[in-house]
C-alpha cells in the first residue's frame, strides 16, 4: 500500500477527558483508503525532548468530510505537545502504516470488538466499516472508571455496547473478560486492542473456544517502516516487525502462553 507524508490541518480539537484529546485532521487532497487498525507516525514539533515520530492509531476516517481522527492519550512530552495543537495548525503525518483488522465477509457475522483504555481508538473505525457493510458489531469496552470510557456515545451508534469498570461506576464490575455477555453470546470472531494483559486474557478466552481472534499490538515503534527493528515480536513465523507486518496479528501467530 502506498505511503504518504502530508501536512494535515487541524480541523477541530476536542478534550474528551483531562488526559485525552480528539484531533480531527483534514487535507486539501482526498484522504487515501485506510484499513481499520492502521496507524500514522506523526512528527512532534516544538518539543525539544521528542526526537522521533510518535505512532498513533487511526480512530476514524470520515471520507465524506475528508477527516482523519486521532485519539491522543497525553502521557509524555510528545503527546502532551500534540494536545496543545489548535484549529488551523498543521501536523505532519506519515500514513497509512501497517496492516489492519480482517473485515467480516458476511453482514450476519457476529463479531465482538474488545477495547481497553485508549485501545478503543481503532475499534471505532473498525465498527464503522462493519456497519457500512451492513453488519452490526458488538463492543465490549473496559476502563478503570466511567470517566475513563472514551467515545461511548459514538460506539452506541454503531452496535451493541457492553461495559465493564473496575470500580463498578458503570456497567459490570471487573475486567472485560469478566463480563456476562461472554457467557451468554456466541461470537464468530474477536478483534481487540488495549493493554497487553487485557489482550492476552481475551486471546485466552478466544483460544479456549476456538474463536478466530486478532490483536492490535502496541510495541514501541519508531520508524513505522520496519527499518529500525525496535518493535520486533517473536512469532511462529520468526521475528516480525509489528509496524510493518502488524500491528494487527492473528493470535495463532503469537507465542503468548495462552
Amino acid at each position: 500500500m502506498k505511503k504518504f507524508i502530508h501536512d494535515l490541518t487541524v480541523k477541530s480539537v476536542e478534550a474528551l477527558s483531562s488526559k485525552h484529546v480528539l484531533l480531527k485532521l483534514t487535507s486539501d487532497s482526498p484522504l487515501p483508503t485506510i484499513t481499520p487498525g492502521q496507524f500514522v507516525e506523526v512528527r512532534v514539533d516544538h518539543s525539544p525532548s521528542t526526537y522521533l515520530r510518535r505512532p498513533i492509531s487511526i480512530n476514524l476516517v470520515d471520507y465524506q468530510q475528508n477527516e482523519l481522527w486521532l485519539l491522543i492519550a497525553m502521557i509524555g512530552d510528545g503527546t502532551r505537545q500534540l494536545g496543545k495543537l489548535h484549529v488551523g495548525d498543521t501536523l505532519n503525518c506519515l500514513y497509512p502504516l501497517g496492516n489492519g483488522f480482517t473485515l467480516p465477509t458476511e453482514p450476519s457475522e457476529n463479531m465482538l470488538l474488545v477495547g481497553g483504555g485508549v485501545g478503543v481508538a481503532p475499534l471505532l473505525h473498525l465498527g464503522h466499516e462493519i456497519k457500512e457493510r451492513g453488519g452490526e458489531p458488538s463492543f465490549l469496552l473496559g476502563a478503570r472508571t466511567k470517566d475513563d470510557l472514551l467515545e461511548l456515545d459514538l460506539f452506541q451508534q454503531l452496535g451493541h455496547v457492553y461495559v465493564t469498570t473496575e470500580d463498578d461506576s458503570l456497567g459490570e464490575k471487573g475486567f472485560v473478560t469478566d463480563h456476562s455477555v461472554l457467557k451468554k453470546e456466541k461470537f464468530s470472531r474477536i478483534a481487540t486492542c488495549g493493554p497487553k494483559p487485557m489482550m492476552m486474557s481475551v486471546a485466552r478466552y478466544a483460544h479456549a473456544r476456538g474463536i478466530e481472534c486478532e490483536v492490535s499490538l502496541e510495541n514501541k515503534m519508531a520508524c513505522g517502516l520496519g527499518a529500525c527493528l525496535c518493535c520486533v515480536e517473536k512469532t511462529t513465523e520468526g521475528n516480525l516487525c509489528v509496524c510493518k507486518e502488524g500491528p494487527v496479528l492473528n493470535i495463532k501467530k503469537l507465542l503468548w502462553q495462552i
